[in-house]
């Protein structure tokens, strides 16, 4: 076989690649800035993803492809890179995706984060959520901000629950406790409800994916720990909705009240292709859960919290589709960019011709 893990990984880090995939019937494949790239060579066949992924998986995660068709793990490669690594069956053979994890922290300004943000790293207590898609960044941006709790707060023991740990913190200020689902802890709901008798500050949970673990991270938050956590939405709304629509429906007015006094932001971000060189930037809406737009929550009006975000400016807010609209001024990005990401597509397509009328007013 004319590849070896080694070499292929070894790309991905010199190319600055986020992912690598290995398939049956194709040559190993590079994402670089979003756009997949081909490895040059020949396809592979199912003995050789077999004797790759075999290169950097253990016996234990062979074992739990086969019962259960796929395994998670992270990985590290020497001294040059973390990978997270996804290792599943597909058409009865190998696939692997390992992704890169950056290996030094960027600071809150290199993500491009506004300075309202780092606010809410000293907040005694609530729920801070991230959310946008797969492969938006969430995770660098909870990594950057556990990052600064841990250099700046002296009164913290914060608790990481990651499936699997990504980022590694070293002990600076404050004491940092990573614990890995299905190697520390069987699962994220068992993680948190163990945290609460380990004298924890702050706890970050990984992924909020079942109805057991939102309770546990709202419980959490209510008790008085500041909890950070992350879901696969975009938008502030639709992330409130689809925290209460987990729920059954006799608890959901319940979980309204307790989510509209422990929420106290919703960060959703995007990764999008810039235009102007080569990379990505990231694209924010930030909601601040102020006195109105806890009534919001409470009263199931969450359809009416956008408009509280465009005014809400002073309390830090901001609007995706401003924030679209702000870098696509500034050259960033594309306008095809700003209207196929942006929520609400028919204001802002108005938005753009105005700001292409005042470019020819001026002009002329």
């Amino acid at each position: 076989m004319s590849y070896s893990m080694s070499d292929l990984l070894h790309l991905v880090v010199t190319e600055n690649a986020s992912d690598l995939h290995i398939r049956v019937g194709t040559a190993p494949v590079i994402r670089v800035h979003g756009v997949l790239h081909r490895v040059e060579g020949p396809a592979l066949k199912p003995e050789h993803t077999e004797e790759l992924m075999r290169s950097i998986t253990s016996e234990d995660h062979i074992q739990q492809v086969r019962e259960r068709g796929g395994a998670d793990f992270g990985f590290a490669f020497g001294e040059l890179a973390r990978f997270r690594v996804s290792v599943f069956k597909e058409k009865g053979n190998y696939g692997i995706v390992a992704r890169q994890i950056p290996s030094k922290m960027l600071t809150m300004e290199q993500i491009g984060l506004p300075p309202s943000v780092k606010e809410l790293l000293y907040k005694p207590r609530g729920l801070v959520l991230i959310t946008g898609p797969t492969g938006s960044g969430k995770t660098t941006t909870l990594a950057s901000m556990i990052n600064i709790i841990n250099e700046e707060r002296d009164d913290a023991h914060i608790i990481t629950v990651e499936d699997p740990i990504e980022y590694y913190h070293r002990h600076k200020k404050a004491l940092v406790t990573q614990r890995e689902v299905n190697v520390d802890v069987p699962n994220f709901a068992e993680a948190l409800r163990r945290a609460l008798r380990q004298d924890p500050d702050v706890i970050l949970v990984g992924e909020l994916r079942d109805l057991e673990t939102m309770d546990a991270a709202i419980t959490a938050a209510e008790t008085g720990h500041l909890v950070f956590g992350t879901l696969h939405t975009t938008g502030a709304a639709k992330t409130i909705d689809r925290m209460v629509n987990a729920f059954p429906v006799t608890q959901q007015e319940q979980i309204r009240i307790q989510l509209s006094t422990v929420l106290q932001a919703v960060i959703s971000q995007l990764l999008i292709p810039r235009c102007d060189k080569p990379g990505r930037v990231a694209i924010f809406e930030i909601m601040v859960n102020t006195p109105s737009v806890a009534a919001l929550i409470r009263d199931n009006k969450t359809f009416r919290i956008n408009s509280d975000i465009q005014t809400g400016a002073k309390y830090g807010m901001v609007t995706l589709d401003s924030f679209l609209l702000e870098k696509f001024q500034l050259g960033m990005i594309s306008q095809e960019e700003v209207i196929t990401k942006s929520q609400d597509p028919v204001t802002t397509m108005q938005k753009l011709q105005e700001l292409e009328a005042e470019r020819a007013a001026k002009q002329a």
